[in-house]
């Protein structure tokens, strides 16, 4: 028999002692977790974090003393520790400014606590905190942003995510710089308060033009357009041209944005030129997409046991038999690099 797992160990730093109680009940309610200690501000926080060697740091970012931003930066440079935030809707802006210092995930704080709400967050809490235990800390520079003239898109590229999803999508993104004319479809399971900032952040990586997608956009080269929380990302061809739809969710939907949806979408409009890349995510979203994709000719490519923060959505996609490539996140950028230099 083998031993038993030991807990996950969460530190809950959070300048409300109402809010570090709620997180703590919300937190010891799971299986495998363990709340070692609380900080009700950022000082303390670190503190905490030399001395009791958390698993995880859930985070608020606006604090006393020292605040969210320069705790992240700390933590980074002493004791590399994921971190979830845990912010309101309204702060949406510096949810993605904490992700850029190192932040792991976040969750949406409800603001206000129904039972139902509670349970949502609870369940939240539950999939990222155990996520995050799998994570490794990672340091990477910043890479330079070459000036690449864009050229005319021989292929298109769906991309999936979930839990992890965030800074995966970054890397990636990042990787393709030196070939900035492609055209991206990233469908990212986030709430539809958070994906415009996830694109405006994204926007400033790089070469490419990075916007949640609106209804009549038209796909162009060197774009990357961001599926909007809430609702679906499809493609559809009118007057000879590629023009994106962001209709609502229907019953049979899972989830808005789904993977599946999108990849569908591709597969019947591009049909061999679509690429589907599944990354980091809990559930199955996406092996529906990904059959079609391969029936309609086309790619499907998943990220890697060993990266994946999760490796739920690209398992399932590998077990459908329509992935073709099984790569690390790191070198799925280059192969598509690699790729749209050989289609030119």
């Amino acid at each position: 028999m083998s031993a038993p797992r030991e807990p996950v160990k969460v530190l809950v730093v959070d300048d409300s002692a109402h809010n570090r109680r709620l997180l703590t009940e919300l937190l010891e309610s799971l299986p495998d977790v363990k709340v070692v200690g609380t900080a009700a501000d950022g000082n303390e926080g670190l503190r905490q974090v030399m001395a009791l060697h958390p698993d995880v740091v859930t985070l608020d970012l606006e604090m006393p003393r020292l605040g969210g931003y320069s705790f992240l930066r700390l933590l980074k440079s002493t004791a590399p520790t994921p971190v979830i935030v845990i912010s309101s809707y309204a702060h949406k802006t510096d949810v993605f400014k904490a992700l850029e210092l190192g932040a792991f995930d976040f969750i949406a704080k409800p603001a206000r606590p129904t039972p139902d709400l509670l349970e949502k967050l609870r369940k939240e809490l539950q999939e990222k905190v155990l996520a995050a235990r799998l994570v490794r800390a990672e340091m990477k520079p910043a890479k330079p942003r070459p000036k690449v003239m864009a050229l005319e898109p021989s292929f298109v590229v769906g991309i999936g995510a979930s839990t992890g999803g965030p800074p995966a999508v970054q890397r990636l993104l990042e990787a393709l710089s030196p070939e900035p004319s492609m055209c991206l479809l990233v469908c990212q399971h986030m709430p539809k308060q958070f994906t415009r900032a996830f694109a405006e952040r994204l926007d400033r990586l790089g070469p490419f033009s990075v916007r949640e997608a609106q209804e009549g956009d038209l796909l162009a080269p060197g774009h990357v357009f961001i599926a909007p929380g809430g609702r679906q990302l499809v493609v559809y061809r009118q007057n000879g041209q590629y023009v994106l739809g962001t209709p609502p969710p229907t019953m049979q939907d899972k989830h808005a944005p789904s993977v599946d949806r999108l990849f569908m979408s591709l597969a019947e409009v591009f049909g061999s030129k679509t690429i589907g890349v599944v990354l980091t995510g809990m559930g199955a979203d996406g092996a529906m997409g990904a059959k079609s994709i391969r029936k309609a000719g086309g790619e499907v490519w998943a990220e890697s046991e060993e990266t994946a923060v999760i490796y739920g959505m690209p398992q399932e996609a590998v077990a459908t038999g329509a992935v073709s490539r099984v790569l690390p996140l790191g070198e799925i950028g280059p192969a598509l690099v690699e790729l749209a230099r050989k289609r030119r």
